[in-house]
């Protein structure tokens, strides 16, 4: 930004902050989704930060029983709802039209309104540790834990009231770029020309159309137990918890899918870039990916083993368990052949994403270990669950997203991250990634159990939590370095041309940044790897018109309108019913503005 932010008059601030208000492009769309997921990253890692110190020695006083509890719920939920999903959401919001030769998504108000949306349930779950107590039963809420019984505050009505609106927010996304992947591709994309990101971005937009609606009934279901004296899951009245964990787990193990697989898509744009040669498999890794959504709704029941399912259902589901880990298999291999013989750039991409396989494979192997029975009864709710999920979600996901961050941020800004600065952060990232984690597993096979907020001494435990802490700051001081890494780059000139790596996908096709209308011509693409095949096939780029006359939705206001009698809906169903009334009009009132709204 060339111009000072002390010399902008009043007006330019207020106008500036109602552009971003009212924006539907998806670009600043993805900007504000990514700023906010990382900022609730940052709170989700102070939570952790908590927690792992109070556990850093035996018998430790720096947070009492109840806060402990609040914190590890909701460090679990930030994570996954406010910050890894969120940031996902970030790159498919600027990445899909720019991928498939699009102007925008299909439905861009609808966008504006999943953001808005999303920051309405985002604050009032955070706001929930001064509203009276942030939600305390772990993030999987299990019954009868969550009755009123066990849980007399508003602790869980902001759980299932929060997750009910980010619910509606994902929901949204996800139709919006469904719809947008299969119906405004460039001439000639064919599915099977599409990048792997795309592909992967349509498995977790279907996976999220097929399991919100299961976790919507019951957080449905628990509001109701907790608020109007249904039965559903209280055991006392006729109800059942363990049908709880079924529902639940029938949406949980997809949302693992969906938190992992946006990374394996960015590790499968970023490896044949910097190794400087296609993909190798790429049909083996787009049906892998599909076979992953698949059989990701066939497994929920590996949660369960210690709940007494029976024989049946359990080699059933240790069966489905091990299956998952075929098509996971192949993405791996597949990788590792894109790199093999290639030239490789180790850019601080390039590590991230060679990490990225690393750690998830070892997420990955003590996953398939939870398939058998026998080995899950001895793991169940110790720490070694702990060090499995983090692998998966840290060593994968985030590792994936960072990779994303320091491949794209050219494109996005016009500017590269210094790779000094990002290469300290990797290594800072990886050493004490691994620091806090690795050392989990011995805990849990030494019997430390899960969600414990103290423990005494001469139980074997000492050593390793308190190497766990140590790791938790060293990834506290890698992020710092990313951070500052970021304000002092967004501070330079944009000196990024159009395609600094040579890459092959067509985002890369247009300026750094990209014009507002993305594309001055809509390009045909002729081969999976258009910029490749075109500069292999000589193919000039199409000339640029000389009076563009490209249609842009305006801005818009009733997205803000509607998630503000959103927003009144969840206070009203944590407080009292007249300001969920008022929710409701104002709702209606924004739906009916928007449907009168002109789009030209």
């Amino acid at each position: 930004m060339a111009t000072a932010v002390g010399t902008l008059s009043h007006t330019e601030d207020r106008s500036r902050i109602w552009e971003w208000m009212t924006t539907v492009d998806h670009k600043k769309i993805a900007a504000l989704y990514g700023v906010t997921g990382f900022i609730f990253f940052l709170i989700g890692g102070i939570e952790a930060t908590l927690v792992r110190t109070q556990l850093a020695v035996p018998n430790g006083n720096v947070i009492d029983a109840d806060l402990f509890n609040q914190l590890f719920t909701t460090h679990a939920l930030t994570m996954i709802f406010l910050a890894i999903m969120p940031m996902g959401a970030s790159f498919f919001n600027y990445l899909i039209p720019l991928q498939i030769g699009a102007r925008d998504v299909a439905f861009p108000r609808l966008n504006a309104l999943g953001y808005w949306t999303y920051l309405t349930g985002a604050v009032m779950l955070t706001s929930s540790f001064f509203l009276g107590g942030a939600p305390n039963g772990g993030w999987f809420a299990y019954a009868p834990l969550t009755s009123l019984e066990y849980a007399a505050g508003k602790n869980l009505d902001f759980y299932t009231v929060s997750l009910l609106i980010l619910g509606v927010s994902s929901l949204m996304g996800s139709l919006n770029f469904a719809v947008t992947i299969i119906n405004m591709r460039a001439p000639g994309m064919t599915m099977m020309r599409l990048p792997v990101y795309m592909w992967m971005t349509l498995v977790v937009s279907f996976l999220l159309i097929l399991s919100l609606p299961i976790i919507t009934v019951a957080l449905v279901q628990l509001y109701f137990d907790r608020n109007f004296g249904t039965n559903f899951f209280t055991p006392d009245t006729g109800g059942d918890p363990i049908l709880w964990q079924h529902i639940f787990w029938l949406f949980g193990h997809p949302e693992v899918y969906v938190l992992i697989l946006p990374s394996m898509g960015i590790v499968s744009e970023v490896l044949p870039v910097m190794s400087r040669k296609p993909l190798f498999g790429y049909s083996a890794i787009v049906f892998a990916g599909a076979a992953i959504g698949v059989l990701g709704f066939a497994v929920w029941s590996h949660h369960m083993f210690t709940t007494g399912l029976g024989t049946v259902p359990q080699i059933v589901f240790s069966a489905s368990t091990m299956a998952i880990g075929i098509p996971t298999g192949i993405k791996i291999f597949n990788w590792l052949g894109t790199m093999y013989g290639g030239n490789i750039r180790f850019t601080t991409a390039t590590y991230f994403s060679v990490a990225f396989i690393f750690l998830f494979t070892i997420g990955g192997i003590s996953g398939v270990m939870h398939a058998s029975p026998a080995v899950d009864g001895q793991h169940q709710d110790s720490y070694f669950v702990v060090a499995h999920i983090h692998y998966v979600l840290f060593g994968g996901a985030i590792m994936g997203i960072f990779s994303g961050i320091f491949y794209w941020f050219p494109k996005m800004t016009g500017r590269f991250l210094d790779e000094t600065s990002g290469k300290w952060t990797f290594w800072l990232l990886f050493v004490g990634m691994n620091l806090t984690f690795f050392p989990m597993h011995f805990l849990g096979l030494a019997g430390m159990p899960r969600r414990i907020y103290t423990y005494d001494e001469g139980l074997g435990w000492e050593t390793w939590n308190l190497v766990a802490t140590v790791g938790v700051y060293v990834i506290i001081v890698g992020v710092s370095i990313f951070i500052v890494n970021f304000f002092r780059t967004m501070r330079q000139p944009q000196t990024a041309g159009d395609n600094p790596w040579d890459a092959a996908t067509l985002e890369w096709a247009t300026s750094s940044p990209p014009p507002e209308h993305n594309f001055d011509v809509v390009p045909e693409v002729h081969d999976r790897d258009p910029l490749w095949y075109n500069r292999d096939h000589g193919i000039a780029p199409a000339a640029k018109p000389e009076h563009l006359h490209i249609h842009l939705p305006p801005p818009s206001y009733m997205p803000l309108v509607v998630a503000m009698g959103v927003a009144l809906l969840g206070i009203g169903g944590l407080s009292h019913v007249a300001v969920a009334v008022l929710g409701v009009a104002v709702v209606v009132y924004g739906i009916w503005g928007w449907a009168l709204e002109p789009t030209e």
